[in-house]
């Protein structure tokens, strides 16, 4: 097994970037959360206010679930770090178990290892290994992050368990997909799209009338029903548990039989010519990238649908007026539809820089993968081919944000809220120079960094918005606050436009995409 542990270290090794960022992330989350909480409200009135305010506020259960017993600090981590913790450690999975069996597999290095006395099985289970390790480091820092600040130690860990059990059902998930499915990017795009429903499941039953059920139905809601710190029901483990088992089962099953390179579901070795979209390498790039636009348009409308038709629901909730205050100090500038909208639109702000990440990653596979050797060989400029790609982010983006915009009215409009089309296009623009930023920084850390450029790019992201999120709470400097890009997004539409804000941030974004350019055209291009 000498050569199976060789592959567990070496999956390890290769997420090194990957999990040494989220553990940052759960790191800062946890213990942000815990503090923030007890300086926020430090008297048992000031908590009872807030738990009266935001334990039937729908708008609230969109983001982290129901709330259990929110006057006690236990109560509020288990709730804030158990519902955004359980969506971030499955977008772990996803990424990690997808990354780890057709990366290598993809690249052609997997044929070489295979060369050596390893079976198939070995390789699998050396991979599961690598992840399953991972995973426990990932619990590990959450849990003692959560024990740091003075939560109890079997809670805490518990807690982190519950947050990471969901992020291990859909590390099974990205691994059947690896070998469903003929391409790793087939598989990642399957994978993310029964993440997002399982999210999109945990909504309704969250928000639903009724709907309590379908929390039975997603491993997000399996996590929620675990209640850390708030009557603990630990047989629930007993679900991804199975759910696991059988996943990984089915993967290793799969994975001895199949060929590499393919799927269970074959590619087509034939299909009629289609000459579409192929006069350019931008119009090519656009091509490569259809499936992703429709699956992020399909993901922004779905949002921007549920958070309009959500948005009457901070009026609906008796808010006292201690609470209220609370909420400005955040940002928010009115318990009203308008407010709840521009408050929840600062997500649609981190899915356009996600996208405009996602982006630059795009660029960068072409680049492993040793297609633009062959691009750069035709009259075809390495600075016109990087600018094109950046027009494309931004044509992407653009098309984000007016499904979301419209799709935000038409989910206010059915539920009676009456929020003008030309405001809530507004505010899905007042996204787009944050979005901006990022994709020049991403392009810049692409130009420079080319290996560690698309993790570079996702990790300002992350920093970026967590730090908007806790900041606050944590009561630190405003001026520490300032470099956040997000935190000088204004909450269009209850809010006027921050131009002066949105316009720096445009120059900013345009000057790095520019200096990117001029590295890109200068350096070496690097495989895998």
């Amino acid at each position: 097994m000498d050569a199976a542990s060789a592959i567990a270290r070496r999956t390890l090794a290769d997420g090194r970037i990957r999990a040494g960022s989220f553990a940052l992330f759960f790191a800062f989350y946890a213990a942000a959360n815990v503090t923030g909480y007890r300086d926020a409200y430090p008297t048992a009135a000031d908590r009872r206010a807030f738990a009266l305010g935001f334990g039937a506020d729908k708008a609230v259960r969109f983001l982290y679930g129901v709330p259990h017993n929110l006057v006690t600090v236990g109560g509020y981590v288990g709730w804030r770090v158990g519902g955004g913790g359980a969506m971030f450690a499955g977008a772990w999975g996803v990424v990690a178990a997808v990354r780890a069996f057709r990366g290598e597999e993809d690249s052609g290095r997997m044929e070489l290892v295979l060369a050596a006395p390893l079976s198939r099985r070995q390789a699998a289970l050396g991979v599961l290994a690598g992840l399953a390790m991972e995973a426990a480091l990932l619990w590990l820092v959450l849990a003692v992050c959560l024990i740091a600040p003075g939560l109890a130690a079997g809670g805490s860990a518990y807690l982190a368990l519950a947050v990471m059990s969901g992020g291990v059902v859909f590390a099974g998930v990205g691994a059947l997909a690896s070998q469903v499915l003929p391409s790793r990017r087939l598989a990642l795009g399957a994978a993310s799209g029964l993440f997002a429903a399982a999210l999109l499941t945990r909504v309704v039953a969250d928000t639903a009338s009724g709907a309590g059920w379908l929390r039975w139905a997603t491993p997000l809601g399996w996590t929620e029903e675990m209640r850390a710190f708030t009557g603990p029901r630990p047989a629930v483990l007993l679900l991804p548990a199975a759910a696991t088992a059988l996943l990984l089962a089915a993967t290793v099953a799969i994975a001895v039989r199949r060929d590499l390179g393919t799927g269970l579901v074959a590619a087509r070795d034939t299909a009629p010519a289609d000459l579409r979209l192929l006069g350019s390498p931008a119009a090519l790039a656009l091509r490569g990238e259809r499936g992703t636009l429709i699956a992020w348009s399909a993901g922004a409308g779905l949002f921007a649908l549920t958070v309009g038709s959500l948005a009457s629901s901070f009026t609906q909730s008796s808010v006292p007026a201690s609470l209220r205050r609370q909420l400005h100090k955040l940002g928010v500038s009115a318990v009203t539809p308008a407010g709840a909208v521009g408050l929840y639109f600062l997500f649609g702000a981190l899915a356009f820089s996600l996208f405009c990440c996602a982006q630059m990653g795009a660029a960068r596979r072409e680049e492993s993968e040793g297609r633009l050797e062959t691009l750069f060989a035709l009259p075809v400029g390495r600075r016109a081919w990087l600018a094109a790609r950046a027009a494309l982010a931004v044509a992407g983006s653009l098309l984000l944000a007016v499904v979301a915009g419209v799709a935000a009215w038409a989910g206010a409009a059915g539920a009676g809220a009456h929020l003008s089309l030309i405001r809530l296009l507004e505010a899905a623009f007042n996204c787009l120079p944050a979005a901006l930023l990022f994709l020049g920084l991403a392009a810049l850390a692409f130009a420079v960094w080319p290996r560690a450029g698309a993790g570079l790019g996702y990790g300002l992201v992350g920093a970026a918005f967590v730090w908007q999120l806790v900041g606050e709470v944590l009561s630190v400097p405003s001026w520490t606050l300032g470099i956040s890009p997000f935190n000088h997004i204004g909450l269009v539409p209850a809010e006027p436009l921050r131009i002066g804000a949105a316009l720096a941030m445009l120059a900013a974004g345009c000057l790095a995409i520019v200096l990117a350019d001029w590295q890109f055209g200068r350096r070496d291009l690097t495989g895998a």
